[in-house]
């Protein structure tokens, strides 16, 4: 059972991750750091606050506090990222880190504690945790995508009016397990 959790959760994280990337794919760049108003994030910001927290968590993570001594969370919701490449570029390593401790653990580990600002977590409960808290954000990234292109935006679910169809086509194949990957996204209609 805990060598399936671990293989669903990563399949899990790695369909956020997919659906972040494809929001960017559809994003001029320059709206990758665009705010509603002073208040709001932008998808920079958002990435950012997604690096910091993953470096934060998951390095050393079964031996240190996941809210490390040098991380400045504040500063994470600044925005100064200046390019698509630096965007890029924390994105992957903030993923790279989280999905790499992520894949090393193993089924035993799910019961040892961890701690959270001191506070005491199972290996379960701490990755329940983010699996709450990053798709929250990837819903932001991708809600502030869909309002940046309007009607240029590609549905990277199934898009309204098509649910009736995309049932059906479901409907006519066999019984079988699936999991989410890009290829159960529809594709834009030409």
């Amino acid at each position: 059972m805990a060598d399936g959790y671990l293989e669903s959760v990563i399949k899990q994280f790695e369909y956020y991750k997919m659906l972040g990337e494809k929001t960017f794919q559809q994003i001029p760049d320059e709206k990758l750091f665009w705010q509603y108003n002073e208040d709001s994030n932008s998808i920079a910001i958002i990435v950012k606050h997604l690096w910091g927290n993953m470096l934060s968590r998951w390095t050393d993570f079964l031996t240190t506090d996941g809210e490390k001594e040098w991380r400045d969370r504040e500063s994470e919701f600044e925005n100064d990222l200046t390019s698509k490449q630096e965007l890029t570029d924390k994105w992957n390593e903030g993923w790279n880190c989280f999905l790499n401790t992520l894949k090393a653990l193993t089924p035993e580990d799910l019961e040892k504690t961890i701690y959270i600002r001191n506070q005491g977590h199972t290996v379960l409960e701490a990755i329940n945790r983010q699996l709450a808290h990053y798709p929250y954000h990837i819903g932001q990234i991708v809600f502030i995508g869909k309002m940046v292109c309007a009607d240029n935006w590609t549905s990277l679910s199934i898009p309204k009016g098509n649910s009736k169809a995309f049932n059906q086509e479901k409907f006519s194949r066999p019984k079988h397990q699936e999991h989410f990957t890009d290829e159960f996204i529809p594709k834009k209609k030409e």
